[in-house]
């Protein structure tokens, strides 16, 4: 008996995630629109884990991978999750990034074709993830977008290997730099999907080329619109019969080949990303970008230049751990203290600061408390 055996998809009780396989398909499809199927640490591991099932399930030559409903695709990594336990455990963003890294490469080594069957915005990571799978087929109300640089991070898991490869140099730089919306036809005529299929209705009929009022008013139900996303199910179904008329190995060879200039990158960097992006959870940029987002504000990206500018710190919230206490021997307290958090003590002299008035200043906290 094969160690390799079709396993039931049910029987894996996955939560974060759908998984079937029929006729020669297997489905995949990242279940929580709540948060715009952003995925958690557990979904990355149930992926991983499907992506896996299919690839060695030889009863599957094709794998569709699609977010739940009809406004997003993948936006990527969940923000608040990070906000709440990668920002106040950096070394623990190290291991989530090998889990990220294992779901991706699932779907770059899955030896079968996999769809990308993009049904709502695919943004960040999950632009990332759709950018891992062989094919793409775009809902035309759909979007594509990367975050990074806006929310304290580096798009590092795939976007910054990638784009250049797919896109051209200049037109990552823009996507990477700026964090615009890419929209379907664009992404089109841009090389980052096949094909683009009209997903908006009006009293029932689709429109092609529809505007972006067309689009707003489908995605609120207004007016006669809707989204539909029939014609994107018969674009993927279209697709995944063609590849059904190949030869299996001829298939995983070729997709082996075609992948060399993306593993050459990949291999390259995401280890170092992976340290650096750990080692950068400790700093103020994510602490201040996740928590706007989290908060539903604009992030505060000038004052960080304020702070280096001046002479202070832009690295840490209330300045460099610089200052000791004489009262109670306690050490590395914030260079914008005023006393000390152990004992009390005062860390000031006449109304003076304790640390470097430069940092303090830079801090934009002087006579503050810690």
């Amino acid at each position: 008996m094969s160690h390799f055996e079709s396993k039931d998809a049910d029987a894996y009780g996955f939560e974060e995630i759908l998984y079937s396989k029929a006729d020669w398909v297997a489905r995949i499809t990242i279940n929580r629109p709540h948060n715009y199927n952003a995925y958690s640490t557990p979904a990355l591991e149930e992926l991983a884990t499907a992506f896996r099932d299919a690839a060695f399930d030889d009863q599957v030559a094709v794998v569709v991978f699609s977010g739940a409903g009809d406004r997003a695709f993948c936006t990527g990594g969940d923000v608040k999750e990070y906000e709440a336990l990668y920002t106040t455990r950096p070394r623990d963003y190290w291991k989530y990034m090998k889990l990220f890294r294992t779901y991706l490469e699932s779907i770059v080594n899955c030896g079968k074709p996999v769809v990308a069957r993009l049904n709502g915005m695919a943004v960040g990571g999950g632009n990332e993830s759709q950018m891992a799978c062989d094919l793409a087929v775009m809902a035309e109300h759909a979007w594509i977008g990367q975050v990074g640089t806006r929310v304290g991070s580096v798009a590092a898991g795939g976007a910054t290997q990638w784009l250049p490869i797919m896109i051209g140099d200049r037109r990552a730089r823009e996507m990477l730099l700026f964090n615009g919306q890419i929209p379907a036809r664009q992404a089109l005529d841009w090389g980052l999907v096949n094909r683009v299929v009209p997903s908006v209705t009006k009293d029932g009929s689709f429109i092609e080329g529809a505007s972006d009022d067309q689009v707003g008013k489908a995605r609120k139900g207004e007016d006669g619109y809707a989204i539909d996303l029939s014609r994107l199910d018969e674009a993927v179904d279209e697709l995944a019969e063609k590849l059904l008329g190949q030869f299996p190995e001829c298939v995983r060879y070729t997709k082996q080949q075609v992948n060399f200039w993306k593993d050459l990158s990949w291999h390259q960097t995401i280890g170092h990303a992976a340290d650096w992006l750990a080692i950068h959870y400790s700093s103020l940029e994510p602490w201040e970008g996740m928590r706007a987002f989290v908060q539903k504000r604009p992030p505060r990206y000038m004052e960080m230049r304020e702070r280096a500018a001046s002479g202070g710190s832009s690295e840490f919230l209330w300045g460099p751990p610089s200052i000791d206490c004489a009262a109670c021997g306690a050490e590395g307290i914030p260079a914008a203290f005023e006393y000390c958090g152990s004992c009390g003590a005062p860390l000031v002299e006449s109304g003076e600061p304790g640390g470097d008035e430069a940092d303090l200043a830079g801090a934009g906290v002087a006579g503050e408390t810690g």
